[in-house]
């Protein structure tokens, strides 16, 4: 097995999808293993660790996407400027490809139907299955855990106000004022850090489990009133809600944005598009000056009007749309999303090849593209094809 680990080339993109410590283990199970040169910079490991784990450094990526039986990487497949050609065409038929692909998600459309074309086998990482035996291939968990903490601190940075309430000799100013939209794993962690801050925390989530949760870290919970019966998914997870229940809960939030300094955004549904929560109309209510950080815009977004990537002010309120969080948090977060790999790589290989048993539970929620064709439901549901 020869396991491809190309520089991720997404702007600001600092995360690599192997470390110097899984390449040793992957070497040591007798895997050769090859890194595009500075792939690992951005996150502080550097080329000579790699070398020295067992590593063969390659200069041209398109060389490393050639010889590679398996790709590794962060972000789905991009254009390379730099080759002026996208990745997948660097790709090959047959060819193993993990990482977030978020296929379901409208902007990955066209990638998804050009990886099947191309005959790549795509598995994404977003799929794994909240089960106790996936807990440690889940980087789904591990991004959503820095995604939570990172995304609020750039959402106080761009706050033009104190988040902590403030004693002065001129007078006292008032906390900010918090609300986390979606107590998962990231919500959680967001609200966890908005409190250290020094925030009035406000959280909701659909499920009453979540909110229990984030009650317990000091959050004030706003009732959606959405019955648990209709909320609560396979594993844990928020279902789809019907359209009628959907409005519903966007008027329960409705009157709690318009004194809201940050919201923050982290509700998502397992291989679906992620519910719009938010619309325009109720981001006109909104404060001027105020922050949207919405990090399930991967999936759609859980805004009407997330600028994919990017931060823009509309409407007086400022929204960031940025995709790649965690990359902000490049050392820790690759350590965690490399130790996922190689668990999910190693459950996936046998006898050092990969072998994929349709009718396993993890294999069948992550598999994307199969013999030419897309496979994964939500997929295929989200593109309009079942």
């Amino acid at each position: 097995m020869i396991i491809g680990i190309p520089k991720e080339i997404m702007e600001g993109e600092h995360r690599v999808a192997a470390i110097p410590e899984t390449v040793k283990k992957f070497v040591s199970e007798g895997a050769t293993v090859l890194v595009e040169r500075g792939a690992g910079e951005g996150a502080f490991y550097q080329d000579e660790e790699y070398v020295e784990a067992g590593a063969t450094i390659i200069d041209d990526v398109k060389e490393l996407y050639d010889k590679a039986d398996l790709i590794l990487k962060v972000k789905e497949p991009q254009f390379n400027k730099e080759k002026n050609m996208h990745e997948l065409d660097m790709m090959h038929k047959g060819q193993y490809l993990i990482t977030f692909l978020h296929p379901a998600s409208p902007a990955n459309h066209e990638m998804v139907k050009k990886m099947a074309q191309v005959g790549v086998i795509g598995l994404t990482l977003d799929g794994i299955p909240r089960i106790s035996r996936a807990q440690s291939m889940d980087a789904l968990t591990s991004m959503s855990t820095c995604a939570g903490y990172k995304g609020m601190l750039m959402a106080a940075d761009a706050l033009a106000k104190f988040v902590p309430q403030i004693f002065s000799a001129v007078g006292m100013i008032k906390p900010a004022n918090v609300l986390v939209i979606g107590a998962g794993v990231a919500g959680l962690q967001a609200i966890a850090t908005a409190k250290r801050l020094g925030a009035v925390v406000y959280a909701t989530d659909i499920r009453p489990d979540a909110c229990e949760q984030a009650k317990s870290l000091g959050a004030k919970i706003i009732d959606t009133g959405v019955p648990s019966e209709i909320a609560i998914g396979e594993g844990g997870y928020a279902k789809h809600l019907p359209k009628d229940w959907l409005i519903k809960e966007r008027e329960s939030l409705r009157p709690y944005l318009k004194d809201m300094d940050i919201v923050f955004l982290s509700a998502l549904v397992p291989g679906k598009m992620a519910p719009i929560l938010i619309t325009e109309d109720m981001v006109k209510e909104m404060k001027q000056g105020s922050v949207i950080v919405d990090i399930s815009i991967d999936q759609g977004g859980n805004c009407e009007i997330t600028p994919p990537g990017k931060v823009e002010v509309k409407h007086g309120v400022i929204i960031n749309g940025i995709k790649n969080i965690p990359g902000h948090l490049p050392t820790s977060s690759t350590w965690m999303f490399a130790q996922n790999m190689y668990n999910l790589v190693k459950y996936l290989m046998k006898d050092n090849k990969i072998n994929l048993d349709l009718n396993d539970e993890i294999t069948s929620s992550i598999l994307v593209t199969y013999n030419g064709e897309i496979v994964h439901t939500g997929t295929k549901e989200a593109m309009g094809l079942i």
